[in-house]
């Protein structure tokens, strides 16, 4: 255990790309052979668009990187946060400090972008996706990158996440993001007995539907838990009915064009009710 945290706490950055594209190429493959739906066309353009708001985040997360590593470091040394309350034994501490940084710096932030409309407006550029794919994980927004690493120190500031404990969180993340967002298939009782504990393809995908309340459930990063213990959970019968993309962007120009992108959470708000499309039911 010992060489697992030391490894966290020193993890070279090869290697954090590494987890990036080497799990963006091996879900990117399995698409082909196992998947939930076939690009028409345009794959390889629609994989470019989400490739580029991968880079803008992680040059965000780099920018803050330095900040977060002498705020991990400082409480860890004087043993501030919920963390350091008590004295847990080795494995107890991962457990509790990864899912706190997935309740406050993941679960907390994902639900407050959808209940506030200046923070769903750069939201909305990751749901705008109309074909979710591996590549979709990293469709942020810059504004929202940074909205997500304010969450992030947030969660590291109450719980006194050591910097080994926030680097195995952010590998985890960026791991099973890739996961439950790829267009892959998986069998109806496996996907369902891995969403009582991670968030599965077919959970997450449901929260992709363009459609309430099906937007607004499912809000989970990493672990299911939390969509049960707020009752935000939801599952649907058939995942290949579920309408990927926004009723108030259906437009190609506007989810399919970085420019406009960029600049769409600038704009007015869009009720939903004055911009649909026909209605699905499951």
């Amino acid at each position: 255990m010992e060489h697992i945290i030391e490894y966290f706490r020193h993890i070279p950055s090869s290697h954090r790309s590494a987890i990036l594209i080497g799990g963006l190429t091996f879900f990117f493959l399995v698409e082909s052979v196992i998947p939930m739906f076939r690009f028409k066309k345009g794959r390889f353009e629609h994989a470019g668009i989400n490739l580029f708001f991968t880079l803008t985040t992680v040059i965000i997360n780099f920018i803050f990187a330095f900040i977060i590593v002498k705020m991990c470091d400082y409480l860890e040394q004087e043993k501030l946060g919920l963390l350091w309350i008590i004295d847990m034994p080795l494995w107890l501490f991962i457990i509790v400090g990864l899912l706190g940084l997935d309740l406050i710096g993941a679960w907390f932030a994902h639900y407050l972008e959808h209940k506030i409309k200046w923070m769903w407006m750069f939201h909305l550029i990751h749901h705008s996706d109309p074909l979710v794919d591996t590549t979709t994980a990293n469709r942020h927004h810059p504004g929202e990158s940074v909205i997500r690493v304010v969450f992030t120190m947030l969660g590291v500031a109450i719980l006194g996440a050591p910097i080994w404990l926030l680097m195995m969180y952010q590998s985890m993340s960026v791991a099973l993001s890739q996961f439950n967002h790829a267009n892959i298939k998986l069998p109806k009782w496996l996907d369902r007995a891995m969403s009582w504990i991670i968030v599965s393809p077919d959970m997450h995908k449901t929260h992709h539907h363009y459609k309430l309340p099906y937007t607004d459930s499912n809000y989970g990063n990493i672990f299911s838990i939390w969509d049960r213990i707020f009752f935000t959970f939801t599952e649907v019968d058939d995942p290949k009915k579920l309408v990927y993309g926004l009723d108030t962007y259906p437009a190609i120009k506007e989810h399919s064009n970085i420019g406009r992108l960029l600049s769409l959470p600038f704009e007015g708000y869009r009720n939903p009710k004055t911009h649909g499309k026909d209605q699905i039911e499951f």
